[in-house]
């Protein structure tokens, strides 16, 4: 290789090699520094554009799992409200059961029939106050079943039932009027009773079926939520072992890049001592 003043090959050489180890040093430090091996799509396009997909699908299935809490929510407060109804219907049989005694002065009649009057208010206050969030299924304000998100694709649906509580409705038969102020009157409403505590518990059980349904459902979308955010990190993620043995490496290169395009831009003085 000629010696010239002009060209020096050796240190070009080593200036390569010397930025080649910088810009290896460099992409180290940012994985490190961010924990992430593919940051922009610059790192690698299609690991990005994949792993954007997949954080576009977990951001949904949060808000698919926050409609479902509140699903959850609504059928708890539904079903202990529900409980309560069935309880008080059972104190409602045994008033006018005991109403239907031929034996009962007036006073004592009386005094049952006030009983029954305060359960009946008590049935139509448990059942207007079983709200969330303004949801209320037990009362008749809602005139169709809810519906839930069930995918990250709002695409799929489960269901929450209305079931309508009121009294004199097709599942507590009993008016809100209702009295036992006599024997025949008992005995008449007697059926209605029972009729209604039999479509009370009817209905719990089937809200009790969809609560499942739904906490079953909800606990799925928190597990997938879990693998996607588990995959994204398997894609993107960098190996902080690795990456540390890595850095202490290029650190070592950077060293001797610079040593060797140190003693590369001395060569040229070698031509001085022909010259004297």
């Amino acid at each position: 290789m000629a010696l010239s003043v002009n060209t020096n090959q050796a240190a070009l050489v080593a200036l390569e090699n010397l930025n080649g180890s910088q810009k290896k040093l460099a992409d180290t430090q940012n994985q490190i520094s961010t924990g992430l091996k593919v940051a922009t799509a610059k790192d690698n396009a299609s690991v990005w554009a994949i792993a954007q997909g997949q954080r576009a699908d977990i951001s949904a299935l949060d808000s698919v799992k926050m409609s479902l809490d509140r699903a959850t929510s609504i059928s708890d407060v539904a079903s202990t409200a529900g409980q309560s109804v069935s309880d008080l219907l059972t104190k409602l049989k045994q008033k006018v059961v005991s109403a239907m005694d031929p034996s009962l002065n007036t006073s004592s009649r009386l005094a049952l029939n006030s009983d029954f009057t305060s359960l009946l208010t008590q049935i139509k206050d448990v059942i207007n106050n079983a709200s969330f969030d303004g949801a209320n299924i037990l009362n008749g304000s809602l005139t169709s079943d809810i519906n839930f998100l069930a995918n990250s694709n709002g695409n799929a649906y489960v269901t929450l039932s209305v079931k309508d509580m009121s009294l004199g409705g097709t599942i507590i038969t009993v008016p809100s009027t209702a009295t036992i102020g006599s024997k025949t009157a008992a005995s008449a409403l007697l059926t209605l009773v029972n009729s209604s505590l039999a479509n009370v518990d009817s209905a719990l059980g089937q809200l009790g079926s969809q609560a499942s349904e739904i906490s079953a459902h909800n606990t799925f979308v928190g597990k997938l939520s879990d693998v996607l955010t588990t995959g994204v990190g398997n894609l993107v993620n960098a190996d902080m072992a690795t990456e540390s043995a890595k850095l202490q490496a290029l650190q070592v290169q950077q060293q001797l890049g610079a040593q060797a395009l140190s003693i590369a831009n001395q060569s040229p003085q070698i031509i001085l001592s022909l010259f004297k």
